[in-house]
């Protein structure tokens, strides 16, 4: 952990002695009193992107008024996501850019700001999560001279009644156990020792108390794919509904969950699996400005407002 760390503050050092614009002393700044708002999300290359849309919308409107103007930015910790959106941006003629949490923060350092509130848009406190937590430690102590102070919001699922409040809102699109089964699809992680690793194991734990016929499975990790679908090939109706359990649906969901073919390996998704069996198998989607999307957590105003509010304590600490 602490050689990534290193990693990370000798990354930023080395990017802003290239670019210059961090380290310049010779230039007047006009101070920004307020803080700036950074929403950082691992980033997606399909039309699921439009669930940052979502959220933004949402964030405006449910941050209280005196914040309701504050500057609002997205970083994207995924490299090859960066550099595929990119590459598509400039291909389509869009200036649009994904800009890594290190390019945001440059930015913002550059325009003025001093109070920046980051907020992970991380289901888990897995691998994901601490790379923020991280970044934001060496951004600070870059920028220490400055007098630059980042803030790091909560993953979604950081305390036991967040997840009951998820739990309550996915009940609308839960199949009642006489019409089948409900399979929540998750991300996971390969490491055994992350944090993530124990929410994973609560969740299913809260699922089989609350819902006999629903179960977490993840493409990779400790709640596996072989034993949510062995549990939903065990229901009396032949019916399965895939939750999916990200917060965005993109390419996960897509090809893993309900891919139409095999893989080039020739493993199936999950849903063909399923239908192998002889089951019917759908999943939950979302209409959003008239265009259909699978549903994930983002589409779910209940979870957004789980991370509004994170936004909203690390405001109010740069007011003490």
């Amino acid at each position: 952990m602490k050689n990534r760390h290193v990693t990370f503050a000798l990354t930023v050092m080395l990017l802003f002695a290239f670019t210059g614009s961090a380290f310049s002393m010779l230039k007047t700044m006009t101070l920004k009193k307020e803080p700036a708002i950074v929403i950082a999300a691992f980033g997606t290359t399909t039309k699921a992107q439009a669930t940052y849309d979502f959220f933004e919308e949402q964030l405006r409107k449910e941050l209280p008024a005196k914040y309701r103007n504050y500057e609002v930015r997205w970083a994207f910790t995924s490299e090859i996501v960066r550099e595929r959106a990119n590459r598509k941006f400039r291909e389509a003629g869009v200036e649009k850019r994904y800009r890594s949490l290190a390019q945001v923060v440059s930015n913002l350092e550059d325009e003025g700001y001093r109070k920046i509130a980051v907020q992970p848009l991380h289901i888990f406190p897995g691998i994901e999560y601490e790379h923020v937590v991280e970044m934001s430690d060496a951004l600070t102590e870059v920028f220490k001279d400055f007098n630059l102070r980042i803030k790091v919001g909560e993953p979604l699922l950081q305390y036991w009644w967040d997840m009951r409040t998820v739990a309550e809102a996915l009940k609308q699109d839960l199949l009642p156990p006489d019409k089948g089964c409900n399979v929540l699809a998750a991300h996971g992680t390969g490491e055994t020792a992350v944090g993530s690793n124990s929410t994973y194991l609560g969740l299913a734990r809260l699922l089989s108390v609350e819902f006999d016929n629903t179960f977490l499975g993840s493409v990779e990790g400790i709640t596996s794919r072989e034993e949510a679908l062995a549990s939903a090939k065990a229901c009396s109706v032949k019916r399965v509904r895939f939750i999916p359990f990200m917060y965005v649906a993109g390419d996960h969901v897509m090809n893993d969950i309900m891919g139409a073919e095999p893989d080039e390996e020739g493993e199936l998704s999950w849903s063909l699996e399923m239908k192998k069996q002889g089951f019917t198998t759908d999943v939950t989607t979302a209409v959003y400005k008239g265009r259909r999307y699978y549903k994930g957590l983002g589409f779910y105003p209940e979870v957004n407002s789980i991370f509004i509010k994170s936004i909203v304590r690390l405001l109010e600490k740069f007011e003490l």
